[in-house]
Protein backbone atom coordinates (compact mmCIF):
# COMPACT_ATOMS: atom_id res chain seq x y z
CA UNK A 1 0.00 0.00 0.00
CA UNK A 2 2.91 2.34 0.74
CA UNK A 3 4.35 1.56 -2.72
CA UNK A 4 1.11 2.70 -4.37
CA UNK A 5 1.37 6.08 -2.68
CA UNK A 6 5.13 6.58 -2.83
CA UNK A 7 5.05 8.31 -6.21
CA UNK A 8 2.50 10.94 -5.13
CA UNK A 9 3.51 11.36 -1.47
CA UNK A 10 5.93 14.22 -2.15
CA UNK A 11 3.04 16.16 -3.71
CA UNK A 12 0.71 15.69 -0.75
CA UNK A 13 0.52 17.53 2.50
CA UNK A 14 0.77 15.39 5.67
CA UNK A 15 -2.98 15.41 6.33
CA UNK A 16 -3.71 14.55 2.69
CA UNK A 17 -1.37 11.60 2.90
CA UNK A 18 -3.08 10.36 6.05
CA UNK A 19 -6.51 10.69 4.45
CA UNK A 20 -5.38 8.79 1.36
CA UNK A 21 -3.94 5.98 3.50
CA UNK A 22 -7.20 5.69 5.45
CA UNK A 23 -9.33 5.48 2.29
CA UNK A 24 -7.07 2.90 0.65
CA UNK A 25 -7.01 0.87 3.88
CA UNK A 26 -10.79 0.83 4.08
CA UNK A 27 -11.08 -0.32 0.46
CA UNK A 28 -8.48 -3.07 0.87
CA UNK A 29 -9.78 -4.40 4.17
CA UNK A 30 -13.39 -4.17 3.06
CA UNK A 31 -13.06 -5.91 -0.30
CA UNK A 32 -15.98 -8.26 -0.70
CA UNK A 33 -17.98 -6.57 2.07
CA UNK A 34 -19.61 -3.59 0.39
CA UNK A 35 -21.81 -2.70 3.38
CA UNK A 36 -18.81 -2.41 5.67
CA UNK A 37 -17.11 -0.03 3.24
CA UNK A 38 -20.17 2.18 3.00
CA UNK A 39 -20.58 2.25 6.77
CA UNK A 40 -16.93 3.13 7.30
CA UNK A 41 -17.04 5.96 4.77
CA UNK A 42 -20.22 7.39 6.26
CA UNK A 43 -18.66 7.25 9.70
CA UNK A 44 -15.59 9.10 8.44
CA UNK A 45 -17.74 11.77 6.80
CA UNK A 46 -19.77 12.18 9.98
CA UNK A 47 -16.68 12.48 12.12
CA UNK A 48 -15.17 15.09 9.81
CA UNK A 49 -18.41 17.07 9.66
CA UNK A 50 -19.09 16.99 13.39
CA UNK A 51 -17.03 20.07 14.31
CA UNK A 52 -19.05 22.13 11.80
CA UNK A 53 -22.30 21.60 13.68
CA UNK A 54 -23.23 24.90 15.31
CA UNK A 55 -25.31 25.93 18.28
CA UNK A 56 -28.41 26.39 16.11
CA UNK A 57 -28.25 22.78 14.90
CA UNK A 58 -27.84 21.54 18.46
CA UNK A 59 -30.91 23.46 19.56
CA UNK A 60 -32.86 22.15 16.54
CA UNK A 61 -32.04 18.64 17.78
CA UNK A 62 -33.43 19.48 21.21
CA UNK A 63 -36.60 20.81 19.65
CA UNK A 64 -37.05 17.70 17.50
CA UNK A 65 -36.99 15.48 20.59
CA UNK A 66 -40.00 17.34 22.02
CA UNK A 67 -43.29 16.26 20.51
CA UNK A 68 -46.18 18.72 19.99
CA UNK A 69 -48.48 16.43 21.99
CA UNK A 70 -46.29 17.03 25.04
CA UNK A 71 -45.91 20.74 24.48
CA UNK A 72 -49.56 21.80 24.35
CA UNK A 73 -50.21 20.26 27.75
CA UNK A 74 -47.23 22.09 29.25
CA UNK A 75 -48.44 25.34 27.70
CA UNK A 76 -51.82 25.03 29.43
CA UNK A 77 -50.08 24.20 32.69
CA UNK A 78 -48.27 27.53 32.51
CA UNK A 79 -51.16 29.44 30.92
CA UNK A 80 -54.29 27.84 32.45
CA UNK A 81 -56.56 30.65 31.23
CA UNK A 82 -55.52 30.37 27.60
CA UNK A 83 -58.52 29.43 25.38
CA UNK A 84 -58.76 25.72 24.67
CA UNK A 85 -61.31 25.61 21.82
CA UNK A 86 -61.66 21.86 22.33
CA UNK A 87 -65.41 21.33 21.92
CA UNK A 88 -65.22 19.97 18.38
CA UNK A 89 -66.61 16.53 17.54
CA UNK A 90 -64.29 13.79 16.31
CA UNK A 91 -65.10 12.20 12.96
CA UNK A 92 -63.78 8.87 14.19
CA UNK A 93 -65.93 8.23 17.28
CA UNK A 94 -68.46 11.06 17.34
CA UNK A 95 -67.27 12.28 20.75
CA UNK A 96 -65.85 15.59 21.85
CA UNK A 97 -62.12 15.67 21.00
CA UNK A 98 -60.94 17.29 24.22
CA UNK A 99 -57.26 16.81 23.42
CA UNK A 100 -57.62 18.59 20.09
CA UNK A 101 -56.98 22.02 21.55
CA UNK A 102 -56.18 25.42 20.08
CA UNK A 103 -52.55 25.25 21.20
CA UNK A 104 -52.25 21.71 19.83
CA UNK A 105 -53.46 22.83 16.41
CA UNK A 106 -51.39 26.02 16.47
CA UNK A 107 -48.20 24.03 17.15
CA UNK A 108 -48.99 21.52 14.39
CA UNK A 109 -49.74 24.35 11.97
CA UNK A 110 -46.48 26.10 12.89
CA UNK A 111 -44.20 23.04 12.61
CA UNK A 112 -45.83 20.72 10.08
CA UNK A 113 -47.95 22.96 7.86
CA UNK A 114 -45.58 25.94 7.66
CA UNK A 115 -42.30 24.18 8.46
CA UNK A 116 -41.14 26.92 10.85
CA UNK A 117 -38.56 26.48 13.58
CA UNK A 118 -40.09 26.12 17.06
CA UNK A 119 -37.20 27.73 18.95
CA UNK A 120 -37.37 31.30 17.67
CA UNK A 121 -39.73 34.05 18.83
CA UNK A 122 -39.91 35.63 15.39
CA UNK A 123 -41.20 32.43 13.78
CA UNK A 124 -43.98 32.11 16.37
CA UNK A 125 -44.91 35.76 15.83
CA UNK A 126 -45.16 35.08 12.09
CA UNK A 127 -47.53 32.21 12.83
CA UNK A 128 -49.71 34.41 15.03
CA UNK A 129 -49.67 37.01 12.27
CA UNK A 130 -51.12 34.34 9.95
CA UNK A 131 -54.02 33.86 12.36
CA UNK A 132 -54.51 37.64 12.51
CA UNK A 133 -54.62 37.90 8.71
CA UNK A 134 -51.47 40.03 8.64
CA UNK A 135 -49.00 37.60 7.08
CA UNK A 136 -49.48 34.48 4.94
CA UNK A 137 -52.81 33.03 3.81
CA UNK A 138 -54.18 30.10 5.82
CA UNK A 139 -55.90 27.38 3.80
CA UNK A 140 -58.86 25.41 5.13
CA UNK A 141 -57.93 22.06 3.61
CA UNK A 142 -54.43 21.98 5.13
CA UNK A 143 -55.32 23.27 8.59
CA UNK A 144 -54.83 20.78 11.47
CA UNK A 145 -58.11 19.22 12.52
CA UNK A 146 -59.78 19.50 9.14
CA UNK A 147 -59.31 15.79 8.50
CA UNK A 148 -60.18 14.58 12.01
CA UNK A 149 -62.99 16.89 13.19
CA UNK A 150 -66.49 17.21 11.82
CA UNK A 151 -66.13 20.98 11.67
CA UNK A 152 -62.97 22.67 10.47
CA UNK A 153 -61.72 24.67 13.48
CA UNK A 154 -59.76 27.24 11.45
CA UNK A 155 -62.29 30.10 11.72
CA UNK A 156 -62.90 29.53 15.43
CA UNK A 157 -59.17 29.41 16.09
CA UNK A 158 -58.55 32.62 14.19
CA UNK A 159 -61.27 34.41 16.14
CA UNK A 160 -59.83 33.10 19.42
CA UNK A 161 -56.36 34.41 18.55
CA UNK A 162 -57.85 37.75 17.49
CA UNK A 163 -59.56 38.17 20.86
CA UNK A 164 -56.25 37.81 22.71
CA UNK A 165 -54.48 40.89 23.96
CA UNK A 166 -50.95 41.64 22.84
CA UNK A 167 -49.58 40.66 26.26
CA UNK A 168 -51.40 37.31 26.05
CA UNK A 169 -49.90 36.61 22.64
CA UNK A 170 -46.44 37.59 23.86
CA UNK A 171 -46.82 35.29 26.88
CA UNK A 172 -47.79 32.40 24.58
CA UNK A 173 -44.75 32.99 22.37
CA UNK A 174 -42.41 33.12 25.35
CA UNK A 175 -43.79 29.92 26.88
CA UNK A 176 -43.47 28.05 23.57
CA UNK A 177 -39.88 29.20 23.07
CA UNK A 178 -38.95 28.27 26.64
CA UNK A 179 -40.39 24.77 26.23
CA UNK A 180 -38.82 24.02 22.84
CA UNK A 181 -35.54 25.71 23.70
CA UNK A 182 -34.87 25.21 27.42
CA UNK A 183 -31.30 26.48 27.08
CA UNK A 184 -32.43 29.97 26.06
CA UNK A 185 -31.85 32.81 28.47
CA UNK A 186 -34.76 35.21 28.65
CA UNK A 187 -34.55 38.59 30.31
CA UNK A 188 -37.92 40.27 31.01
CA UNK A 189 -38.42 43.55 29.22
CA UNK A 190 -38.49 46.63 31.46
CA UNK A 191 -41.86 48.14 32.20
CA UNK A 192 -42.73 51.06 29.90
CA UNK A 193 -43.70 53.07 33.00
CA UNK A 194 -40.28 52.70 34.55
CA UNK A 195 -38.56 56.06 35.05
CA UNK A 196 -34.86 56.48 35.66
CA UNK A 197 -33.93 56.95 39.30
CA UNK A 198 -32.71 60.42 40.25
CA UNK A 199 -29.00 60.94 40.19
CA UNK A 200 -27.29 60.59 43.54
CA UNK A 201 -24.03 62.17 42.44
CA UNK A 202 -22.65 64.87 44.72
CA UNK A 203 -22.65 68.37 43.21
CA UNK A 204 -19.20 69.86 42.63
CA UNK A 205 -17.71 71.63 45.64
CA UNK A 206 -15.45 74.70 45.55
CA UNK A 207 -11.75 73.89 46.00
CA UNK A 208 -10.63 73.62 49.61
CA UNK A 209 -7.38 75.18 50.86
CA UNK A 210 -4.60 72.64 50.90
CA UNK A 211 -1.96 71.85 53.48
CA UNK A 212 0.23 74.70 52.26
CA UNK A 213 -2.31 77.24 53.51
CA UNK A 214 -2.11 75.80 57.02
CA UNK A 215 1.65 76.42 57.16
CA UNK A 216 1.29 80.19 56.65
Amino acid sequence: MSKHLSFIQPLLKPWQTLTALMVVGVIVLGSGTGKSIDTSLFYMQGAMAAPAVGEASRREGIAQRITPSDVWQRVYQQLPDFPRENKYISKENGKVAENNTLVNRLIRYHIYTKGRAPIYRLDWKLTLADYLGANEIMYDNSYPGNDSLRENPIEGDRKAITRLTRSQRDALVQVLVNIFNPTSQNTPAPSPNTTPSPSTSTPPQPPQPGGAELLK
